[in-house]
């Protein structure tokens, strides 16, 4: 497999560090940094991003998250691994990144189950973190981006 270009990210001057720094501004809002990353997985498996699929499991193990919770994030629904808060922000993921599903992008009953338990800076970081994994995913499956590639 082979890209089809060199990552747009990085051939447009300053684009990488303004996506990095999106996603810096979300982590600074007080959000758990294994669930941001929950939230960059399911993103990316819900748009078929291999490239930020690899990348964001090992991310979160490195947080501490584990195997178990990594493994039945597809189906966070089912699985008795995810606190409320985390089914919130996951539910919150999965609308935002399936925009066009419904007729409301964002039905009201997920919009208030995330704001229950988040405040708004962290709601904001949350949205700042699904706008940027979403970026990502866009960029890395239009181009063909080859997951692994990036490690030595």
């Amino acid at each position: 497999m082979e890209p089809r270009m060199t990552h747009p990210a990085y051939t447009v001057p300053g684009a990488a560090d303004a996506l990095q720094a999106l996603s810096g501004a979300a982590a600074g809002t007080g959000l758990d940094p294994k669930l941001l990353e929950l939230v960059n997985l399911r993103a990316s498996q819900i748009n078929g991003c291999s490239v930020c699929v690899d990348g964001h499991w090992r991310l979160a193990r490195r947080h501490g998250e584990s195997d178990e919770r990594l493994f039945a994030v597809g189906a966070w629904r089912e699985a008795p691994y995810f606190t409320d808060a985390e089914r919130a922000a996951l539910a919150l993921t999965e609308a935002v990144t399936r925009l066009a599903d419904r007729e409301d992008a964002v039905p009201d009953d997920v919009w208030s189950a995330a704001a229950a338990h988040y405040d708004e800076k962290q709601l904001a970081g949350l949205l700042l973190a699904i706008a940027s994994i979403n970026v990502w995913n866009r960029l890395n499956a239009a181009t063909r981006q080859v997951a692994g590639s990036w490690r030595p």
